[in-house]
């Protein structure tokens, strides 16, 4: 890694560059004998209080404090690839709850049990879990994402799942991914056999970054930010009266994103959300205001998300859609999306 310019290392990063990718060296302190420096490559998806972070190209995030900074200076992201990526249905799986990061969780074995527990005194909005006043900003983010072996048989491990959720006040919940070899059909055989009720089937969707900003629509209508204004979540169908909850959340992941069209009458037309972790873009929360649809809104948010996850370094990207979603279905096929495999929630019984 060459940093030198005239004979010395320079800095050559300000917090201005927060969002590019970036090569960095530092200094570690290391005993006599072992490297006195390490370098990283990444993301630079903030830079508060003197400390960077670094998201690297697996989503590791590397905290570097500003005053071990020997070199540092801005790198091209990598060529775009054009074609649909490769990829497991565990890695999609991890990189998609790292995309929406629950508030609390407790491993199980190679589960991973959530909870992200909000107050909801006026009912909870679509995708929640209510117990009595407290429910779950959505299920995503209050569900085991059941990935490997919980360590432990399976009626034990459904026991402790169901005991963890009681006490958050919240009913029990699995994540299931099937539709492909390295899914886990037979999990999903087991909990139906059990009086585990499915619901909410949802279609896990990739495609290639690049097409996906290759528009000759404009995008510089489109207000790019780190977190959600009013107008955003005043759209946004789930949140309601924004809670902590929800708010920790949506900014969660890697390095997130919020878009927002401008209604000309001062309103919001249309709203997505997006997340960069390594080569991946996750693509959530497009929404088009009502009487503004079938304009080209959702595609030029898109757009507007995909250009800005290229300059992160991002090549491949996802979403998540619930597979009864004809009109989502509809746009995302248009712009490139195949189903990779599919995933749905089961419920435990009542009185588990």
């Amino acid at each position: 890694m060459e940093f030198l310019s005239g004979g010395r290392a320079e800095v050559r990063i300000t917090h201005a560059d927060v969002g590019k990718r970036v090569s960095v060296r530092r200094l570690t302190g290391a005993p006599t004998g072992e490297p006195a420096f390490t370098d990283a490559v990444g993301v630079l998806t903030s830079w508060n209080s003197g400390v960077l972070s670094i998201t690297r190209r697996g989503g590791e995030v590397v905290r570097i404090e500003e005053s071990a900074l020997v070199a540092a200076k801005v790198v091209p992201a990598a060529p775009a690839r054009r074609k649909v990526p490769a990829a497991t249905v565990r890695e999609l799986q991890e990189v998609a709850a790292r995309g929406w990061p629950a508030i609390e969780t407790e491993r199980l074995g190679g589960w991973i049990l959530r909870a992200s527990v909000q107050e909801s005194p006026g009912g909870a909005g679509p995708g929640e879990a209510v117990a009595g006043r407290r429910a779950g900003f959505t299920r995503r983010a209050n569900s085991v994402l059941a990935v490997g072996d919980p360590g432990l048989p399976l009626d034990e491990a459904l026991d402790r799942v169901t005991r963890w959720y009681a006490e958050r006040g919240l009913p029990p919940l699995l994540t299931v991914a099937t539709g492909r070899p390295d899914a886990d059909e037979r999990l999903a055989a087991e909990l139906a056999a059990r009086g585990w009720s499915d619901e909410a089937h949802t279609s896990v969707r990739i495609a290639a970054l690049a097409p996906l900003a290759d528009t000759d629509t404009d995008t510089s209508a489109v207000l790019l930010s780190r977190r959600p204004d009013a107008g955003w979540l005043g759209l946004y169908n789930r949140t309601g009266t924004p809670t902590a909850a929800a708010s920790a959340v949506l900014t969660g992941g890697p390095s997130v994103w919020f878009a927002r069209v401008p209604a000309p009458d001062g309103g919001t037309a249309a709203i997505g959300r997006l997340v960069v972790d390594g080569r991946w873009a996750g693509f959530a929360a497009v929404e088009t205001a009502a009487g503004r649809r079938r304009a080209g809104l959702a595609t030029l948010v898109m757009a507007a998300l995909a250009e800005r996850a290229l300059e992160e370094g991002a090549s491949a990207a996802y979403l998540q859609v619930e597979a009864d979603n004809a009109g989502a279905l509809a746009l995302y096929d248009g712009l490139g999306f195949v189903e990779h495999h599919g995933y749905h929630y089961r419920r435990g019984p009542a009185g588990a």
